[in-house]
């Protein structure tokens, strides 16, 4: 009898601690989720964007930020960021990112592109 109530007990605390745990990542993941969409409010704005980076060694890259109207180069890195330069409109090449439709609209879906993949791996075992 006695056993048989340790048994009990045990199952009864596996459940509680299942509860909890799946309690715990409920209120993680909304928790995640609220303080994602506070980040978001706050980095939205208009005078003031990353267009392009490129990284040129470990913890080291440059960027051309929009400032306003001006396209402002700097170099960022672990600790500082620099100014190196300031480059007018035409002395870039692509203005794709002006062009908000561009920045949204894919000219190819993904089941497209898994297409074509398909097409070039399955040509290569033939050929092998």
């Amino acid at each position: 009898m006695i056993l048989a109530a340790t048994s009990l007990d045990s199952f009864v605390q596996l459940i509680t601690v299942l509860i909890i745990f799946v309690f715990v990542l409920i209120l993680t993941y909304f928790t995640t989720r609220w303080m994602a969409g506070i980040q978001k409010g706050r980095s939205f704005n208009k005078n003031l964007r990353i267009i392009e980076t490129i990284s040129v060694g470990n913890n080291k890259m440059i960027s051309i930020v929009e400032a306003g109207t001006k396209y402002i180069v700097v170099s960022i890195g672990k600790d500082d960021v620099n100014y190196l330069t300031e480059l007018k409109e035409e002395e870039l090449k692509d203005l794709s990112f002006k062009d908000p439709q561009s920045m949204t609209q894919n000219p190819e879906s993904f089941s497209a592109i898994m297409d074509k993949l398909k097409e070039k791996y399955s040509n290569r075992s033939r050929h092998e």
